[in-house]
């Protein structure tokens, strides 16, 4: 054997242990940051339909559900019935909350308007949830497609369906974000509320590993977006908030946001750009109070923050 290759044989045979420790440890690394960042932390309910009777006899009224994922996972939510044949707006909270920050949101608006309301948890949120991680909003967005399924399919006591034949969401961050890629695939839904939108799914995984692990860099972000698809086994869609709003034309779309969104402010601000038809979108971008922390945020500013969604509605779903 040749001296070249006998020393190039033992440099790989001096390397392969250290390659392999490497290998291990960028695997380890990521394991960890996908595991971390999917898991958002949880903790009791703000507040229950049960524990709302002091403020509202509407709100006790709301139930707890159950109904089936288009993927087969079971999800789960407080229904608060309204009229028969009104329409219906199904409520998304952000990413590491849950379902009771929007509670007191929604019952103002049944009792406003007397349209029936959703609220799922979505994947990973809540106390002890039915699926244990979050997709960012990438599969969640088919969850809210399944939450509409469910609503379609309630009935009166004479058969006739709850639920008229028009669907409004409302989300906030994570929530936003699923419910406008949700609205692409369901012509029912004609009115969207969103407040600070992501410009993607993989915005809100490098906002979540921050977030979980303390740690914001390239190479850090690179490890998660890749180790997040392995994780999902190729179901992760990581659409643009833009591309899904080019194809609304003809919904009509409040955008919400304000300097507490951090940089979600500008990327809401851009989005609006993004919908097809301008006079359809209406944008109220210096809110002193936002989605991101307006439900354990009473006060003067709540109730002008809820004001705007509560006639928002009223006006597209209602009126025309």
């Amino acid at each position: 054997m040749a001296p070249r290759r006998r020393f190039g044989r033992k440099i790989f045979k001096a390397l392969l242990p250290i390659t392999l420790l490497l290998v291990v440890a960028v695997l380890s690394v990521m394991a960890w940051v996908v595991h971390s960042a999917t898991h958002p932390p949880r903790r009791a309910y703000l507040i229950t339909p049960e524990k709302f009777r002091q403020l509202s006899n509407r709100g006790v009224k709301a139930t707890d559900e159950t109904w089936d994922n288009r993927d087969g996972t079971r999800a789960r939510g407080w229904l608060l019935r309204g009229s028969e044949g009104a329409p219906a707006v199904v409520m998304l909270h952000r990413f590491g909350s849950d379902r009771s920050w929007l509670f007191n949101l929604g019952v103002k608006l049944n009792e406003t308007t007397n349209v029936t309301i959703l609220w799922p948890d979505l994947r990973g949120h809540g106390e002890d949830p039915p699926i244990t991680f979050s997709a960012f909003g990438a599969r969640e967005a088919d969850d809210v497609l399944s939450a509409i399924d469910y609503l379609r399919s309630l009935r009166m006591a004479q058969e006739q369906p709850l639920v008229g034949n028009k669907i409004g969401l409302y989300g906030v961050e994570m929530g936003a974000y699923a419910a406008l890629v949700a609205t692409t695939s369901d012509p029912t839904v004609r009115a969207l509320v969103l407040d600070s939108v992501p410009s993607s799914a993989d915005e809100l995984l490098n906002a979540a590993v921050k977030s979980r692990t303390g740690l914001d860099n390239f190479l850090i972000n690179l490890l998660a977006r890749g180790g997040t698809r392995i994780y999902f086994l190729g179901n992760y869609k990581n659409t643009p908030s833009c591309a899904a709003a080019r194809s609304l034309a003809d919904i009509k779309v409040l955008l919400l946001t304000g300097e507490e969104a951090g940089y979600l402010r500008d990327m809401t601000i851009g989005l609006a750009k993004c919908f097809p038809n301008p006079a359809n979108v209406e944008i109220k971008s210096d809110l002193p109070l936002t989605g991101i922390n307006a439900g354990s945020a009473p006060g003067q500013q709540g109730e002008a923050y809820d004001r705007h969604i509560i006639d928002f509605f009223d006006r597209t779903l209602l009126q025309q």
